[in-house]
């Protein structure tokens, strides 16, 4: 007999003996995951009370989303002192009893390292403003150019938040440049001082006992440099697809994005880490890579394939830019295709369905799909990593035009913000049906609490006899430790348009220790027969785990593989 789980799946050898190996990390973002001084903001604190919970989901490390001091322009990716606790999120002494309590329990922790730009309130930009030595040129500067007696930026290059990538800065006379918002300078990844001031940041949250970094918009780190005659090039204009001007698209970033002295950059920071654990304790730190970027590109960010190491864990973000609610199951089985042929050699996968800057799952493929996405996630050979709240199976937000106070969204209009802003992802997890969600007693939190907070919590899911968070527990629980999942081979197959069927076996195992997904992305009804698609396995199956949507079966419901019945509601 063998077990059934309604998933999907992908093939890959996975490697063992090292902590993050098949692991599982969840991204908590700190301003809305638990306020313990009832200010209105979720805080070190509150992460630390909750911290439980997350081990609890079966999750080897979490990340966090940026703590450093911050002005907050875009909320903590606009970095003021690395190596401080932004006040609104606690103290260093705080920061330190979340370390410990990590340690007691066995949780990693992991930080967001935002190297590609500061804040402008950070002291090494005064400094660079002032010219001060030994920092004149931390930052991107360039005296502009001269049309028609006016001085203007020295080319057409677009920040990411709309606008000139250029601003001038009248105490130093010079442009600056930044690809995200103003109060962002892009640091100069071409000077030594600033190479190493970042690289003295890495050990300095390492010894104070993280085991790894998530790296921030990684693909900006260079842009091209001046000419001999002080010229930068534009960049060549996308054409009608994108007419306007403001706009990030309205170039094609030859010239600022994916430099090859960016992928140098990622095995350097990973030389360091390296360099940290074999002089203290041989534990392995982790890099995981934020790149939106080519597959030919994600390649390197693993290797440069003559012995310098990347990251463990560059983002695999296929399955969140190219599928939607209107993906079919052959768009799933290409994608996932498409990832693996192109994994270097040795090299672990590892899938995302949803961070902080993306609609949730259940939101961008419908709540009907949640489950099947989550367990797609958990039955994938390699490492899995899920955004806080995914896991309840939370929807966005709405936030009112009033309401918005994500940049990328205010920078827009009533008539379109929705389409940019942020803040329907990143508001106040919903611990149970008090005030505010049992996230803060404060009278009014950072962003709204979600309006359906009283049936849709963690309290609720965990007093229901079915739950998207049950279900999710239980696969996490066999992504660690069947071995079907942490060694087994992945074979894959379509069943028509609608059914993605895959297989996780060990060659030479019992039947019962191996499994078969079977994963319906549509709203019809389908007869499977499991032997014909997998002759390898049996015919008679015991369901272990059920998208809440299904009418199919229930779990331990024992079935004949010869004739399933895929059913939803």
């Amino acid at each position: 007999m063998r077990v059934i789980i309604f998933v999907f799946l992908v093939i890959s050898a996975t490697t063992e003996g090292v902590w993050y190996n098949n692991g599982n990390f969840y991204q908590i973002y700190p301003r809305s995951f638990m306020d313990s001084n009832n200010d209105g903001v979720g805080d070190l604190k509150g992460i630390t009370q909750r911290l439980q919970y997350v081990k609890d989901l079966g999750m080897s490390g979490t990340w966090l989303s940026p703590i450093f001091k911050s002005p907050m322009a875009d909320f903590g990716y606009d970095t003021a002192d690395y190596t401080a606790i932004q006040p609104e999120y606690g103290t260093m002494e705080d920061f330190e009893a979340l370390i410990k309590k990590a340690n007691e329990i066995g949780i990693k922790i992991i930080l967001d390292f935002v190297p590609n730009h500061s804040s402008d309130q950070h002291e090494w930009f005064k400094k660079s403003v002032d010219r001060v030595p030994g920092y004149e040129d931390f930052y991107v500067w360039h005296p502009g150019k001269i049309v028609n007696g006016q001085r203007q930026p020295p080319n057409n290059w677009v920040s990411v938040f709309r606008g000139s990538a250029w601003t001038w800065n009248e105490k130093r006379q010079e442009y600056y440049f930044h690809a995200f918002l103003k109060e962002q300078p892009d640091l100069n990844y071409r000077n030594q001082a600033t190479v190493d001031a970042m690289k003295e940041t890495l050990r300095f949250w390492m010894q104070k006992g993280v085991f790894g970094f998530r790296i921030d918009a990684v693909p900006y780190l260079f842009e091209v440099p001046a000419d001999s005659n002080g010229n930068i090039p534009d960049e060549p204009l996308t054409g009608p697809s994108c007419p306007d001007p403001t706009h990030d698209c309205y170039t094609q970033h030859i010239y600022t994005q994916n430099l090859d002295e960016t992928f140098d950059m990622v095995y350097q920071w990973r030389e360091v880490v390296d360099e940290f654990a074999k002089q203290t304790d041989n534990v392995p730190r982790i890099l995981m890579i934020e790149a939106y970027t080519p597959l030919e590109n994600m390649k390197r960010l693993y290797e440069d394939g003559h012995g310098r190491e990347g990251a463990q864990l560059p983002f695999n973000f296929e399955l969140i830019s190219k599928l939607n609610g209107k993906s079919t199951a052959k768009d799933f089985k290409d994608v996932i295709d498409g990832w693996i042929s192109r994994l270097p050699q040795g090299k672990e996968n590892n899938w995302v369905l949803g961070n902080h800057d993306n609609k949730r799952i259940a939101s961008r493929f419908g709540i009907d799909r949640a489950d099947l996405i989550n367990i797609l996630l958990q039955t994938l050979p390699g490492m899995a990593v899920t955004y806080n709240g995914e896991e309840l199976a939370l929807k966005d937000v709405y936030i009112s035009w009033e309401d918005t106070i994500d940049p990328a969204g205010c920078n827009t209009s009533p008539d379109v913000y929705e389409q940019y802003s942020r803040d329907p992802v990143r508001t106040p997890f919903p611990w149970n049906a008090n005030k505010n969600a049992g996230f803060s007693n404060s009278d009014k939190t950072w962003l709204p609490v979600s309006s359906d907070y009283k049936e849709v919590n963690v309290e609720a899911q965990e007093k229901a006899t079915r739950s998207h968070l049950k279900s999710f527990r239980k696969l996490t629980k066999m992504h660690q430790h069947e071995k079907a999942f942490t060694q087994g081979q992945l074979l894959m197959k379509l069943v028509g348009t609608d059914i993605l069927a895959y297989e996780r076996r060990v060659p030479g195992t019992k039947p019962e220790e191996n499994f078969v997904m079977i994963l319906n992305f549509s709203n019809n009804t389908h007869k499977v027969n499991i032997p014909q698609l997998f002759p390898q396995m049996s015919q008679m199956y015991r369901i272990e785990v059920v998208s809440m949507h299904s009418l199919s079966h229930k779990e331990g419901d024992t079935i004949d593989g010869k004739n399933f019945e895929v059913k939803t509601q």
